[in-house]
């Protein structure tokens, strides 16, 4: 069994240490967050944060990472409040979404490492690729990220998701049974 920290949380993964990462967040722990692109490391939809590094899940096996501790899009912030969550949606970044969860991860890793990072930086940092280009509004989404992290800036909090985390699951079905219910 391999022992990791997932969002903060103690995990013992009873699978072949030799599988990688990405799957055990998506298939044992039910982080679908983080998203499969390409599988050879080359996309980075399957970014997070393994101490403190940004990390592509697909590459990497969860028996490399014995005792490692990992942050997943759901872990960096459940209710979008994490100023590069603001960011990216107050420069309207997403456009597909695809893309999104390991470009943010990426950006809050090298926020950590690097408050005040330059355009050299960023390039740097977030390779991902983006089908949809939005390249120019995460430039900007970084740095107002920064500034608010830094306090020279503050951000307007977007609006909640308008379903709890927690209902998710439970939310659209209820909504399916209400629509048809009223029709």
């Amino acid at each position: 069994m391999t022992k990791l920290t997932v969002n903060n949380q103690a995990v013992q993964y009873r699978m072949d240490p030799q599988t990688p990462l990405l799957w055990a967040l998506r298939d044992a722990s039910n982080l679908i967050g983080t998203k499969y692109g390409c599988g050879t490391g080359d996309c980075g939809a399957c970014t997070v944060d393994v101490d403190g590094r940004a990390v592509l899940s697909c590459m990497v096996t969860i028996g490399s990472l014995e005792g490692a501790f990992i942050t997943t899009i759901e872990g960096l912030s459940r209710d979008r409040s994490h100023p590069v969550q603001q960011a990216w949606a107050a420069e309207s970044v997403p456009q597909c979404g695809f893309c999104q969860p390991g470009m943010i991860m990426a950006a809050a890793v090298l926020l950590k490492a690097n408050a005040n990072p330059t355009t050299d930086d960023i390039n740097a940092a977030i390779t991902n690729l983006c089908r949809c280009g939005t390249y120019p509004r995460v430039h900007k989404a970084v740095r107002l990220a920064a500034d608010v992290m830094a306090g020279r800036q503050r951000i307007a909090a977007a609006p909640p998701p308008g379903i709890s985390p927690d209902d998710a699951a439970r939310a659209v079905p209820a909504l399916a049974i209400d629509k048809t219910e009223e029709e």
